[in-house]
Parts: C-alpha cells; structure tokens; sequence
C-alpha cells in the first residue's frame, strides 16, 4: 500500500506535463521522460503509482511505447486495468490486438511545456 505524503519536485514535474495530454490523446512513459530530460521510463511510472491527483493528472492516458496498456494504479492486470480501459474508451481511444494506435493518438509535448521553470502546485 502507497502512503500518502507530498509529492516530489520530480513527482510534481511528472503530475505537471502528465495534466496537459488533452482527453483523446495519450503518451507513453518513454515520452513523458524524454520530454523532462531523462532516461528512466520506469521512473515515471513510479511516479504514476503515486498520483494522488486523479483525474486531474489523468495517468490513464500514459501507455507503454508498445502501445501496450501498462500498468494502472499500481497494477498491471484486474479490475484496475479494466477502469483504465474503460476511461480510454469513453474519451475514444480504440485498441486493436490489445494496443492503442500511437500513430493516431500519440500526444507530442512541445519544448515550451518543459521548462526548467519550478513545477507548479497542484492543490
């Protein structure tokens, strides 16, 4: 079980961009790292698991690069994985073979939403 507590600087930068994926869109771990200077997927989805924003920080719009699901909440399979699908479907994002089409709904972060700039609060 995640405790809560404060997010991180790092956290708070991952909630930040994560909340700017507009409903229909998604991107992938690997995106949202590249588009805040890092290497570290997996970083990023450690930040995830630890959202306490839902849904205003909308994790369920972030994927595998495979196109794959990925994880949800902490979770890769059940009832979790079934609320993130649903959540997609409802904003209109298909899947095909158990992927979603990063062709057609890849979000692409602009070089002016990562900024060196202090991350900005969520209340």
């Amino acid at each position: 079980m995640i405790r809560e507590r404060k997010p991180t600087i790092f956290e708070q930068k991952v909630f930040d961009l994560v909340r700017t994926i507009p409903a229909g869109k998604v991107s992938t771990y690997g995106d949202i790292a590249a588009a805040l200077g890092m290497r570290s997927s997996q970083a990023i989805g450690q930040a995830l698991r630890r959202n306490p924003f839902a849904p205003e920080v909308p994790c369920h719009r972030v994927i595998s690069s495979s196109g794959k699901i990925g994880g949800f909440h902490g979770e890769s399979a059940g009832p979790r994985i079934d609320q993130k699908l649903t959540m997609l479907r409802n904003e209109g994002i298909g899947l095909e073979a158990g992927c979603i089409d990063l062709r057609q709904f890849r979000h692409t972060f602009s070089n002016a939403l990562v900024s060196e700039k202090t991350p900005t609060q969520v209340a």
